[in-house]
């Protein structure tokens, strides 16, 4: 039986891997201090966020993960990916989506089913992890992510810009509960000044001539731990200290796991029915869902253009290695972690560097790459494992109790700020952004369009179709429909491919969206179809010439 080429087994798990001996170990060879700067902060921007979705699991499972489970699937996950993977850029923990998907699994199976937990969590996650090998086995990013559009995915993006946002706004509600008046109003400016404190500082290599260009690179590539460790600091300073203060909540007893009724990091998984072992089927199809998108495009977001990435990268093994991960976490009983927006486009941003865009010089027959002065300067990220590795091993080290304690001194108003940070920073690059400035600019003032576009109207209905579809998909995250929502913006795919094409004109479309994973967009592709497709009068007349005359 000969399989269609999309389809055929293992197609891109041989690219994938014969891709990874290529560059495994050139991606060990880079070391230096942004690397080390970028592990720092994607430390901070990753650990930190994992814990508060770790509060909120503690809570709404019933004690069954907390802390220490969280930041030991982060760890864990993100060490083995940082060795194993073929998309190092990829940063991994537990997503507020995942969150939102366990604590409905665990109401219903206590709440409605009578079943327990752990057991049936472990089974949907080791069906998953087959799944996830299916998916890879089977090439699915080349008949999945090939029809994604960069529509879809600035929506996602913007997405988890504003959950960052609304976690935000919650760690201050909480605040706004727990604490005296006087203490709140300080929350609220602890999280206002991390915020504009990072801002601030990352911009310092603007700052030019202030400063040695040294001390500007410093503050800017530590400019959200700088900020951090001063919100830390300050509400111990002055008459500060006699306010109360609402602290991360972190298990520091010792290394075992949240629930009193569990003593080991093990799910004694066959326990259960066999019924209820095929049930599980049903929520690891819809983790499946989720973490393959999530991944995909979280690997696609950290490699854009944009960042000018040169190595190698691929997919399917990186879905492999997700779909062990997840079995993993299922049978150690913590939450299993996936690809991190906007984690890993910021983990890109932080390791962007000025280097010449050399030319090769043709000499005697061989091309050698030579640096002039007139070769043009370009942005790259640094391509390498150690930023990556350093972050998921220090990470893993604060599943230790000591370490623990001193993560417990963080005051939730910090996160708060972090949560607005890291909001701020993908909001920043996301083009939904700055097409939302032009509904707001003057017709005198908009840059000149494209001759083949007529106006600004298609681009801001374009724009606004965006904006409400984020809306409407974080609505749907609040309501007991949330696990549904990585089927919403998979629908958006074929929505963007079969309809709009019918609302929107070819050149306002081309203008504005692209393909997510491959050059060109949906409109080229479908004009060099026309082009290349015989017309059928052509076809006719050229026939009837042909035949000989009676």
């Amino acid at each position: 039986m000969r399989f269609p080429r999309c389809l055929r087994p293992f197609r891109l798990l041989r690219q994938d891997l014969h891709n990874l001996r290529i560059r495994y170990g050139s991606d060990w060879t880079v070391f230096n201090q942004l690397v080390v700067a970028s592990a720092v902060y994607v430390f901070f921007t990753n650990l930190l966020p994992g814990i508060t979705f770790a509060s909120d699991l503690y809570v709404l499972t019933g004690k069954s993960w907390g802390t220490i489970e969280v930041v030991f699937s982060t760890g864990l996950c993100g060490v083995i990916f940082s060795i194993c993977s073929i998309q190092p850029l990829t940063i991994l923990g537990v997503t507020g989506p995942f969150s939102v998907l366990a604590e409905n699994i665990y109401s219903l199976c206590i709440g409605s089913f009578n079943v327990p937990f752990f057991p049936f969590m472990a089974w949907s996650l080791i069906h998953a992890g087959w799944m996830h090998y299916l998916l890879a086995i089977f090439n699915a990013h080349d008949w999945t992510m090939r029809y994604v559009t960069t529509f879809s995915t600035e929506i996602f993006s913007l997405l988890n810009s504003v959950i960052y946002f609304h976690k935000a706004v919650q760690e201050l509600q909480r605040a706004h509960s727990n604490l005296s008046f006087a203490a709140f109003l300080y929350a609220i400016i602890g999280a206002i000044g991390t915020m504009l404190v990072a801002i601030f500082l990352s911009t310092a290599e603007s700052w030019k001539p202030l400063f040695h260009r040294y001390l500007r690179m410093g503050l800017a590539e530590y400019a959200a731990a700088i900020s951090i460790i001063i919100f830390l600091g300050m509400p111990h300073v002055g008459e500060l200290a006699s306010l109360d203060k609402q602290t991360l909540q972190v298990s520091s007893h010792a290394f075992r796991p949240s629930s009193p009724d569990r003593a080991v990091f093990f799910v004694q998984f066959w326990h259960l029915p066999v019924t209820w072992v095929f049930a599980a089927i049903i929520p690891a199809l819809i983790i499946t869902i989720l973490f393959f998108f999530d991944h995909e495009v979280s690997s696609i977001s950290c490699t854009i253009d944009r960042y000018g990435t040169q190595k190698p990268g691929g997919f399917a093994w990186d879905i492999i290695l997700l779909g062990t991960t997840t079995a993993l976490c299922g049978i150690l009983g913590i939450p299993p972690a996936n690809g991190l927006l906007p984690q890993a486009p910021l983990h890109s941003e932080s390791l962007l560097h000025p280097e010449k865009e050399i030319t090769p010089v043709s000499m005697t027959g061989e091309e050698k790459k030579e640096e002039k002065p007139e070769d043009p300067e370009v942005r790259r990220v640094y391509e390498q494992r150690w930023s990556a590795f350093l972050h998921a091993g220090a990470i893993l080290a604060f599943i230790s109790p000591p370490l623990q304690l001193v993560l417990g001194l963080t005051p939730t108003s910090v996160l708060a700020g972090l949560f607005m940070f890291m909001g701020e920073q993908s909001l920043a690059v996301n083009p939904v952004l700055y097409r939302f400035f032009y509904l707001l600019t003057p017709p005198s003032e908009l840059p000149a369009l494209p001759k083949a576009v007529q106006g600004y109207l298609g681009v801001h209905l374009y724009t606004l179709v965006q904006i409400v579809l984020t809306v409407v998909i974080f609505i749907v995250t609040l309501t007991k429909g949330a696990p549904a929502f990585p089927l919403i913006i998979i629908a958006l795919v074929p929505a963007r491919l079969l309809l709009m094409n019918k609302l929107w004109s070819k050149e306002t479309l081309r203008f504005v969206d692209s393909w997510a994973c491959r050059d060109g967009t949906p409109e080229d592709d479908e004009d060099r179809n026309t082009a290349t497709e015989p017309r059928p009068d052509i076809e006719r007349h050229s026939n009837e010439a042909e035949q000989p005359s009676s």
